[in-house]
This record gives C-alpha cells, sequence and structure tokens, in this order.
C-alpha cells in the first residue's frame, strides 16, 4: 500500500477525512505574461481571471514567476485585445524587457480577491480535498482542476486505481466541506467501469 492510501485508510478509520493541505497562498494569479506587443515594453497576458475588468481597477500587480516572490508594479495601463490583456507596468519600456518577463504571473495579493459566489472556490482551496462518493467509498485526492470551455473537470487522483475525471457540475458535486478537507461526490453512471 502506497503512503498516500495508507494515510487515506487512517483518516477514514478517524473519520475526518481531512488531508493535509497547503497554507494559502499570499497571492492569486490573474494573468500569465505569453510575451511582448510591440515595441515599447507593453505585455500581451493570458486572462486567468473570470473578470477581466477588474485589470482596469488595479494600480498596482504583483509580477513573478511561480517560485519567487512577486514584486509590485505600478500598472499604467490596460485593454483588452484578442482575448488577451495587454498591460503596461513600470520598469517595462521596451520589447525586450518585455520579452524576459514571458511566463510570470501578473497576481494581486489575497485580500484583494474578489468574493465568489456561494458554492464556488478558489483552486487552491479545493486541490487536495479528499474525494468520497455518497456511497462512501474514497476515491482519492482533488489533485488538478482542469479547465475545459464548457466547465470545469476534476482530476481525482486514487491509490491503485486509475486517475477520475469528474465533471465539477452540481450533479456530481455533492458537496465540499473545506474544514473537514472532503468533497462527496455522486459519481455518473458507468464512470468507473
Amino acid at each position: 500500500m502506497t503512503d498516500a492510501a495508507q494515510r487515506l485508510s487512517r483518516e477514514k478509520d478517524r473519520g475526518s477525512g481531512r488531508q493535509a493541505r497547503a497554507p494559502e497562498p499570499r497571492y492569486l494569479a490573474i494573468g500569465q505574461v505569453a510575451g511582448a506587443h510591440g515595441i515599447q515594453g507593453e505585455l500581451k497576458v493570458d486572462i486567468l481571471t473570470d473578470e477581466p475588468a477588474r485589470f482596469g481597477r488595479l494600480t498596482t500587480v504583483y509580477v513573478g514567476r511561480e517560485e519567487e516572490e512577486p514584486q509590485p508594479r505600478q500598472l499604467a495601463g490596460f485593454r483588452l485585445h484578442h482575448g488577451r490583456a495587454l498591460l503596461r507596468i513600470e520598469g517595462c519600456a521596451d520589447r525586450g524587457t518585455a520579452e524576459s518577463l514571458r511566463g510570470a504571473y501578473i497576481q494581486v495579493p489575497i485580500e484583494d480577491a474578489i468574493p465568489l459566489q456561494e458554492g464556488e472556490y478558489y483552486e487552491h482551496q479545493i486541490v487536495g480535498l479528499a474525494v468520497w462518493t455518497t456511497a462512501g467509498e474514497s476515491l482519492g485526492e482533488l489533485a488538478e482542476v482542469l479547465y475545459t470551455g464548457a466547465n470545469d473537470v476534476y482530476l481525482v487522483r486514487g491509490a491503485g486505481r486509475r486517475d477520475i475525471l469528474l465533471p465539477a457540475i452540481a450533479g456530481v458535486i455533492v458537496e465540499v466541506d473545506l474544514e473537514a478537507g472532503r468533497m462527496t461526490v455522486r459519481l455518473p453512471e458507468g464512470l468507473l467501469e
């Protein structure tokens, strides 16, 4: 039995379903630099937020790669262009500087996050949750959220079984209990066959 399976088994015996989860992040990514736009340092940014207009309300963004401490930069301009955000930030006045930021995330402090509606969660809140069926069967842990055009899909990784792809829709996701570290799901017929 793998370490993960043993941990799930111990937690089931205790009845908590609680998983060791990462601490809440200090920043949330709202975009990722895809490259330069033009020659004057404008950044071409893939949008990672459901509300792109929020860029227009910001005066400061935090720029950094995944393993770096993001650095504050004044936001000097914003516009939408062909499904992307185009940003002008302090200290980025030429194409070379803009290209050097390719892959960096545009972030905001977690306290500036847009409040979510009932039943909505940030990815960092649900990745790592133990996933159980309504019948009480452990499926494993929510390992990743896949973003598709229609609805999100949750990748559940379990010990000793293939990965399961669950559509993140009301008929499948029955309950999310962040305190207990647990998600309860109703499996679509034939999913595990």
